[in-house]
């Protein structure tokens, strides 16, 4: 199973599917690590029609494709893992389900307690969050950089940086430890989404 490491996109929500299969291939193209596919806005027709799209572009650049919130969704298409916030269900029966052939992330906000318990039921990757002013979730809490610190020091599993991250700030968080940083809108609201998902890339070469 793919190490989580490098950039990791999260896609915005965009209702109309060639937008996004063009932007996210562009991304692909500019070297992200992994992908998930989330999106608040569409229904679950178009979640699935969307996911079915992208599940190929993945399997083409070699990168993991991971769905938010959904299990069934996950393995209807045989995607490669899911990642599940904290009200989204039992990590321990996220598990069970998906087998140990498939990657399981959790979102631990700025919780250091949650992180060991997700490790312990068998998460192979932490989120912390949000670590920046976020647009996508104004009222999330904030994630000191320390957790990164922390983790490194006492988990055993790769961690995600996410919310408010920029080419400005990520190297603050990739400096404190973090594995990924997890990104929305600064790629795929750029004007060139695959040279700043390049840019992004390169910081994790430095």
């Amino acid at each position: 199973m793919s190490a989580i490491k490098g950039l990791y996109a999260i896609t915005p929500d965009e209702q109309d599917t060639d937008i996004l299969l063009a932007k996210v291939e562009a991304a692909l193209q500019g070297g992200i690590g992994i992908l998930q596919y989330r999106n608040k806005l569409a229904d679950h027709k178009l979640k699935t029609q969307q996911a079915r799209a992208l599940l190929p572009l993945c399997r083409h650049y070699q990168v993991p494709f991971i769905i938010n919130d959904s299990i069934k969704l996950c393995m209807t298409l045989d995607a490669d893992g899911v990642h599940l916030g904290a009200d989204d269900g039992n990590l321990a029966e996220a598990r069970a389900r998906l087998g140990n052939g498939k990657i399981l992330g959790a979102s631990c906000y700025n919780r250091f307690d949650l992180a060991l318990s997700a490790q312990q039921l068998g998460a192979d990757y932490v989120a912390f969050g949000a670590c920046f002013a976020s647009s996508t979730k104004p009222n999330a809490p904030v994630a000191g950089l320390h957790l990164f610190t922390q983790a490194k020091a006492e988990l055993h599993v790769p961690t995600v940086a996410i919310g408010g991250i920029t080419l400005e700030n990520a190297l603050l968080a990739i400096a404190a430890g973090a594995s990924s940083v997890a990104v929305i809108n600064a790629i795929f609201n750029a004007d060139d989404v695959k040279l700043t998902s390049q840019q992004f890339t390169k910081l994790f070469q430095s």
